[in-house]
């Protein structure tokens, strides 16, 4: 029952920003142009590049690996952080993944960490070094090193899931012993957010059929088309989980997804990545190189 409850509410709230606010104005979109753009990465997974044919275990460990060594560094240490560009970039080079429709994911995400980074710049005025005439803070660093983090971590997991299809992403985590209750929430809600998308619009379009052509959503209406979007969605969520149970699913049964036997390419790939962020996360490169440079100048 809990489950079936977060099914249904939890990704109303994750839509919400798309049909609600203050001086709404939807935008004149299809729903198959909004579903296409929400699976827009997942798309690209069947790919035939030498990524998309990796493991899909040892792209997640990797993945994993990357996140763990760049959220390691302290909030000063944008210098650090700037070898770790090499991974995003070469993987989305070599998967053939257009950096247009990684930008557009990438700068839904970089919003909320704002809010973290001009804190820091207001509460954090310790002067870190001068350009010049101009004195930079400890804030302004940790601001810079706060997006720069994010930018890293989020177009990593986009790289990951525009190279592997989701049910091996899943797959994957049953194999890491990752308690169920968590794949299966992460995969019904992102599968869900579709069905969910398309009842709001039908939504939206009745409501536009009745408002004498007015732009958006007034505000007067607002909770109650809300309610009526959690009604419906709670409704269509129970009739999917009972359609998917009688069709013989559960939760407790991982159906084999494939994905094959390690190859020498996998351990290649997985010992060159993992080597070279835990190397990043030791040495200093950036320090070593200028070291280099300046005694051969």
């Amino acid at each position: 029952m809990f489950t079936r409850l977060f099914f249904a509410v939890f990704p109303v709230f994750l839509s919400l920003n798309s049909f609600c606010g203050y001086d709404i104005m939807i935008k004149q979109k299809t729903m198959i142009n909004t579903i296409r753009d929400l699976y827009a990465l997942e798309q690209l997974s069947d790919g035939g590049s030498c990524i998309h044919r990796l493991n899909p275990s040892v792209k997640l460990l990797t993945t994993i690996v990357f996140i763990i060594t760049v959220v390691s560094f302290d909030r000063y240490a944008f210098s650090r952080l700037t070898p770790y560009i090499f991974y995003p970039a070469i993987l989305a080079a070599l998967s053939e993944t257009p950096y247009s429709t990684l930008l557009k994911k990438i700068l839904i995400a970089l919003p909320f960490c704002l809010f973290a980074g001009i804190s820091n710049i207001i509460f954090d005025r310790a002067p870190a070094f001068a350009l010049g005439a101009i004195e930079v803070s400890y804030g302004v660093v940790s601001f810079f090193t706060i997006l720069f983090r994010t930018y890293l971590c989020v177009t990593a997991v986009l790289l990951l899931v525009a190279v592997t299809p989701l049910a091996q992403i899943t797959d994957s985590l049953r194999r890491f012993k990752i308690p169920y209750i968590f794949i299966v929430m992460f995969e019904m809600t992102y599968r869900y957010i579709g069905v969910l998308v398309t009842e709001a619009y039908s939504m939206f379009t009745a409501y536009s059929l009745r408002s004498a052509g007015g732009k958006g959503i007034a505000m007067k209406d607002m909770g109650n088309f809300t309610g009526q979007l959690i009604l419906h969605s709670f409704d269509r969520a129970d009739r999917v989980y009972n359609a998917m149970k009688c069709k013989g699913y559960s939760a407790n049964y991982a159906l084999p997804r494939g994905g094959g036997k390690l190859k020498v390419q996998d351990f290649i790939f997985c010992f060159i990545t993992c080597s070279a962020c835990v190397t990043f996360r030791i040495v200093n490169v950036n320090a070593l190189l200028i070291k280099i440079i300046a005694r051969f100048a």
